[in-house]
């Protein structure tokens, strides 16, 4: 009897210490590396793991690679809590590697603004706009429309990203009194443009390189970007254009399906949401909050990309439709390199 006491305990023992062993185990987040990486460590993960005392592990790269990893992985996620854009987050739930959001266990998110839910899928973090940013030393003329990007005098000095060219071929396509569905409008436009290109880029670091050392001074460039180089000394000027807006953005929170930590998923999500985390990453990252109540600093007010009010997220941002994006990025990446990139 004793012998099956001392079992018994030893059994119970270790599954105990498998047990706590488990619940210490870290919380994996997938987010993008440099700025990004950091001030989601600082403001969110941080302060999670003082109140949870359960770590925070980070999963860094690019949005196409990272997404890439999660389809091999699927069923048994490497990660739990993935930050990707509103549009890739379709492609991630139409081949099963989200958990439908259940807001229940998301309180933060009554106080949000409409446009952050995005999907079933996923919710918004944060908001920023792709917009012109140029460098005033090297660029006389003022610009202040979309439409400037096809002046004369800017030819050879813009550049663009080519990973994902859907804000100027949605851009290109509203000038031309379409849109993203009807984005053929706008070839002939962008073809025009293409002597005006001096330089592409594939990443946030070689779009903020082009822009300091003048080999491109004029860029369709991500607002948060912009406002990184401004602080760092760079005479840059972040356009609010006045024929069209600027292409929304607003990157999203996921929770992974088949995560085993999915309970402290939605707890590190509900952070990230809250009034005083949204206020710290509006600072943080010059972007705007998508928690309705949280303030932003008094220079970042009424800026590209930032919102304040519901008449600002639908005036000053063009919103892209996101399963529209997300079905036809290929075929826009293809026609871009064939018809834009190539030389």
């Amino acid at each position: 009897m004793l012998r099956r006491v001392l079992i018994a305990s030893v059994v119970l023992g270790a599954a105990a210490a498998s047990a706590t062993s488990f619940a210490g185990a870290p919380l994996v987040v997938s987010v993008w590396g440099g700025n990004w990486k950091d001030t989601i460590e600082r403001v969110v993960a941080k302060p999670y793991t003082a109140q949870t005392g359960i770590p925070v592990e980070f999963e860094v790269g690019g949005t196409l690679d990272r997404l890439a990893k999660a389809r091999v992985a699927k069923g048994a996620p490497l990660v739990d809590v993935t930050f990707t854009t509103s549009h890739v987050a379709r492609l991630y739930a139409s081949d099963g590697l989200l958990e439908k959001l259940d807001l229940a266990k998301l309180p933060a998110s009554k106080d949000l603004a409409k446009e952050a839910f995005r999907s079933e899928h996923a919710i918004g973090g944060w908001a920023y706009v792709y917009t012109i940013a140029y460098r005033a030393d090297q660029v006389k003329t003022p610009i202040t429309k979309w439409a400037d990007l096809w002046r004369p005098d800017l030819k050879g000095k813009i550049a663009m990203p080519d990973f994902d060219p859907s804000h100027i071929i949605t851009i290109s396509a509203l000038l031309e009194g379409g849109n993203e569905k009807t984005w053929e409008k706008g070839q002939e436009r962008l073809r025009q443009l293409k002597p005006s290109i001096a330089a592409f880029f594939s990443t946030d670091a070689r779009s903020q390189d082009l822009m300091k050392t003048g080999e491109a001074p004029v860029e369709v460039m991500l607002s948060i970007n912009a406002f990184h180089l401004r602080e760092q000394g760079v005479p840059i000027t972040i356009v609010e254009p006045t024929d069209k807006p600027g292409i929304l953005g607003i990157d999203v929170a996921t929770v992974m399906a088949g995560s085993q930590k999915t309970r402290n998923a939605y707890e590190f999500v509900n952070l990230l949401l809250s009034k005083d985390v949204q206020e710290q990453l509006a600072a943080g990252f010059k972007a705007g909050p998508t928690n309705t109540k949280a303030g932003v600093p008094a220079s970042l007010k009424g800026q590209p990309g930032v919102f304040a009010t519901p008449a600002e997220w639908k005036e000053r941002g063009y919103i892209i439709d996101d399963e529209t994006r997300a079905m036809l990025l290929p075929k826009w990446k293809e026609w871009f390199n064939a018809n834009i990139v190539a030389r």
